[in-house]
């Protein structure tokens, strides 16, 4: 089966690529860099991040 790469939108093959969904190590790694940047952002809060928000509080207040 043949995917189209995420990065560079070149088609290659799903089996034995060790980069997949990536065509190559450059690919992939281009991706992790613009996550590493924030280029890319899921949109939404975390669950927990207002807790952690009043943990914080109460430690600057003790």
């Amino acid at each position: 089966m043949k995917v189209k790469c995420p990065t560079c939108k070149k088609w290659n093959e799903w089996q034995n690529n060790p980069f997949r969904p990536f065509c190559s190590e450059r690919c992939k790694l281009i991706d992790l860099g613009a996550w590493a940047s924030e280029e890319y952002k899921i949109e939404g809060k975390l669950s927990d991040e207002g807790s952690q928000v009043s943990l914080e509080k109460e430690n600057e207040n003790a």
